[in-house]
């Protein structure tokens, strides 16, 4: 059995005392692809340094975060554009708009995110996107760039079914991890009623570990948790959960 974790970040100083073994836990568990996003141009090097360290199973992502747009954000993306001209990722990611934390950069925020939205186009790359408070804004700029060659996975998706058909109307898949255990998640009341065919598997790692762990330092491993309740939602095996997920995110990524 193959899972995918198409989202975690391994590079959190969160797994400074034990990132190997937490790998190798994961590894063991089946969960033995993992998809890793960007954050900004201080992370880059610790992204190589786990390609370097576990090139069969480290796949790279590179992109801005929302919560990390700044005044120097067209700085950020400059740094962007050059890591993507020098070599092969797999998404550009993670990107969107969070207005949760702060709204005090929300044009520079819609900015980047279109920005990077025309530097997937531009390296036909699916996105990766983080939304935060923020599905009317997210949409938006969805909606303007919307084509063919615009397809991606809405990462930690946590909106209703309504805002659900909505992503995936613009070649999204839904990125679901813990909170499909949370009681207070939600989607889990609505989740059979999409295909399995746009849904994808991840962590967020070391953030929003599953139930039993909710609360504690997530890991990649505790994805079986996410894998046990969707089959019990879709009343399908857990090895049929597994392959399917990991065939969409080949689909999206590409390996």
């Amino acid at each position: 059995m193959i899972i995918t974790d198409t989202h975690t970040h391994l590079y959190s100083n969160e797994f400074d005392e034990d990132r190997n073994e937490m790998i190798q836990r994961a590894i063991a568990a089946g969960v033995s692809r993992f998809f890793i996003p960007a954050i900004d141009s201080a992370y880059t090097q610790s992204m190589y340094n786990l390609e370097k360290a576990y090139p069969n199973n480290i796949f790279l992502m590179m992109g801005l975060h929302p919560t990390h747009v700044k005044d120097n954000y067209l700085e950020e993306l400059q740094l962007v554009e050059n890591e993507l001209s020098k070599r092969k990722f797999f998404a550009i990611g993670e990107i969107g708009i969070d207005l949760y934390w702060d709204k005090t950069h929300l044009p520079q925020q819609q900015d980047a995110f279109r920005k990077q939205i025309q530097l997937a186009k531009q390296y036909k790359l699916p996105i990766v996107i983080h939304c935060r408070e923020a599905f009317d804004e997210i949409f938006e700029i969805l909606e303007e760039e919307k084509s063919v060659d615009l397809f991606g996975i809405f990462h930690c998706f946590s909106g209703t079914q309504e805002q659900a058909l909505q992503a995936i109307s613009y070649n999204m898949k839904l990125g679901i991890g813990g909170v499909v255990t949370f009681k207070n998640g939600k989607i889990d009341q609505f989740l059979n009623q999409i295909d399995l065919k746009h849904l994808v598997l991840e962590t967020d790692s070391p953030y929003l570990a599953p139930v039993p762990f909710r609360g504690k330092r997530n890991e990649s491993s505790y994805l079986v948790n996410v894998v046990d309740k969707l089959a019990a939602i879709y009343n399908l095996p857990q090895e049929e959960i597994a392959r399917i997920t990991t065939e969409n995110s080949s689909s999206i990524f590409g390996i």
